[in-house]
């Protein structure tokens, strides 16, 4: 595990995506809650980020969701805040909230125990782009630590966010 860890730290998915964002003059806003402010780190480590991030959120509670992004409490109490449905309410929100090119939300579980009786390494994913929001689970190993998770996590958003944006 600690091999993988290694050569994904070597990969810079973050770099790639700041270059599409760059070369199309495009603006991103994230919006996270199991990623708990890694994906905004990871895409403000490159020089000049403020020329393509417009607004990240941790939106690590439900009240924030609900509060700053719009999520309902219906979408909550039926489906959860691990679901997809409250990942798409999350993009939507942050879409209406920043106008943003291109939005990337994160909901899920990093343990080191389940929530909302959801497995550990269980995450969805929202990327908004082009007026349509795609929204994807994922399910990574539950062994790895909340660190490595976290980063896991992070590194799996930037992955869906560069599928998207290369389609």
């Amino acid at each position: 595990m600690q091999n993988l860890l290694l050569k994904l730290k070597k990969s810079n998915k973050a770099s790639e995506l700041a270059k599409i964002l760059l070369r199309n003059a495009l603006q991103i806003s994230t919006a996270e809650s199991c990623t708990g402010g890694l994906l905004s780190s990871r895409l403000t480590d490159m020089a000049g980020s403020s020329a393509y991030i417009k607004a990240n959120f941790v939106t690590y509670s439900n009240e924030a969701k609900q509060r700053f992004l719009n999520v309902s409490e219906e979408t909550l109490k039926t489906y959860g805040a691990v679901s997809a449905e409250c990942a798409r309410e999350m993009a939507e929100g942050l879409i209406k909230l920043t106008g943003s090119d291109v939005v990337l939300c994160t909901t899920g579980v990093a343990g080191p125990s389940s929530s909302e009786n959801k497995p550990v390494g269980l995450i969805y994913i929202a990327c908004g782009y082009n007026g349509n929001i795609t929204v994807k689970e994922f399910r990574l190993n539950p062994k790895y630590n909340r660190k490595n998770m976290k980063y896991m996590f992070s590194e799996t958003a930037l992955s869906f966010a560069l599928e998207i944006l290369n389609q």
